[in-house]
């Protein structure tokens, strides 16, 4: 399977650096893409349709979903968003710096968005047939792989999307037994997110991020649904 093996595509968080990519790499593979984004901004390609969504505002979210709904059901839909820093978050190096306004607002961005992607758009995919659900998580949001301990917020609010994520899937089983559920980590990213605490790892751009994470979506089965995978299509443990 290749993007072009995806009909009809939602992707939420297209004006970042992974969900821009993902977003043309489907169209480039001939999929009609709705890329949706908080400034209303994707790449430019005439099988992307552009609209605005905030994961922070549900109604944002369910007038997105009605306009998916209304162009047919899609066969992927995949939350490219996430919040590592900010204006008044910070990864925290020590337990000293834990802030409530900072977790609350990874835990918005992070988990309550993506869960509330899922509330409006799981309903859109077919019932028969495969279909995906992924959202983007993170490697250090696995509580077993967390040696180094810090950045408390940002790994709780990744080990809950992936704990929705596993959730969801249960869910969608009953009535979708040909589709995914899964959480994907796509490495080291030449993005805004990471480019301050990366300077110095292996990073990968955008694009080759994207294709990575669609590879790695072509190899799945519904068996590996409630997973979380990284972009070398190995399971991350929980």
């Amino acid at each position: 399977m290749s993007a072009s093996a995806f009909r009809r595509a939602v992707v939420v968080g297209a004006s970042g650096g992974v969900g821009g990519a993902l977003a043309f790499a489907l169209a480039e593979g001939g999929s009609e893409v709705e890329a949706f984004s908080r400034s209303g901004r994707a790449p430019a390609h005439p099988l992307i349709r552009v609209g605005s969504i905030d994961l922070l505002d549900e109604a944002t979210i369910a007038a997105a979903a009605a306009r998916v709904k209304a162009g047919g059901a899609p066969d992927l839909v995949i939350v490219a968003t996430g919040l590592l820093h900010g204006e008044g978050v910070q990864p925290e190096k020590t337990w000293r710096q834990i802030e409530p306004d900072a977790f609350a607002r990874l835990f918005a961005v992070n988990a309550t968005g993506p869960a509330l992607v899922g509330k409006h758009m799981l309903p859109l995919l077919p019932r028969e047939g495969r279909a995906v659900f992924a959202a983007l998580s993170a490697r250090v949001g696995s509580i077993s792989d967390n040696r180094l301990g810090g950045w408390v917020g940002y790994r709780a609010s990744k080990a809950a999307l992936n704990m929705i994520v596993r959730t969801l899937s249960l869910e969608l089983k009953r009535t979708h037994p040909a589709a995914l559920c899964v959480a994907l980590h796509p490495g080291t990213v030449e993005t805004q997110l990471s480019d301050p605490f990366s300077r110095n790892a292996a990073r990968v751009t955008p694009q080759a991020a994207a294709g990575h994470l669609l590879r790695v979506l072509a190899t799945l089965t519904p068996d590996d649904s409630g997973g979380c995978f990284a972009w070398d299509g190995q399971p991350i443990p929980p």
